[in-house]
């Protein structure tokens, strides 16, 4: 398999992490939207990343998207979320409001990176950041008196990828001291081999 986006993607990061996590084997190409966009499009004509490029050639896009594939074809003991029901609506809750934390940062990002100043429109600004950190205070809630130990499973995984992409985009706007519980599993998940191999750009 062909995992196609740079890492400083939340979305490209976390299915690189899973995928090891899986014991799957893939190569990396990191190819950027903006300055690689020919290339891409060479592989995939939305040039959206992740893109993923299955044994058989088929060429599969959104990170939920090609997880739910990759959760298909791994043993049920390498699979990373959970069969029990409770747990997995759980995990779902989970998953969905770090993907929400990554979708406002992104939005900040290129508000303030992409558009001129003069053209920044400061209550979206104001909206979208209070939609972030309400992402955070719910995932913190819920990250909360978990145990820390144990294998990591996709709901730990995508928070800890969410909560270390919007501190090196935004450090100021989701402080450590402000969501320990987030702090915690990102520093866990960020020493794991699966993390380390696989360091944000």
């Amino acid at each position: 398999m062909r995992l196609i986006g740079m890492l400083d993607s939340p979305y490209v990061r976390r299915v690189a992490i899973s995928l090891k996590a899986m014991g799957l084997a893939f190569a990396h190409e990191p190819l950027s939207v903006f300055r690689d966009f020919d290339a891409f499009g060479a592989v995939n004509p939305i040039v959206k990343a992740p893109t993923l490029v299955t044994e058989d050639g088929t060429v599969l896009i959104d990170s939920t998207l090609i997880l739910d594939y990759l959760e298909r074809i791994v043993p049920a003991e390498r699979r990373l979320l959970p069969d029990d029901p409770a747990a997995f609506l759980a995990s779902q809750r989970a998953i969905g409001l770090a993907l929400a934390a990554c979708e406002k940062t992104v939005q900040i990002v290129y508000e303030t990176n992409l558009r001129p100043a003069e053209k920044q429109h400061q209550p979206w600004l104001d909206r979208v950041q209070g939609q972030l950190l309400a992402a955070y205070d719910l995932l913190e809630t819920a990250c909360a008196g978990v145990a820390s130990t144990g294998r990591l499973m996709q709901a730990d995984i995508t928070a800890a990828v969410a909560w270390r992409f919007t501190g090196s985009k935004l450090p100021d706007v989701a402080p450590p001291a402000r969501y320990p519980a987030l702090a915690a599993l990102s520093a866990r998940a960020e020493a794991t081999a699966e993390f380390a191999a696989l360091p944000l750009d």
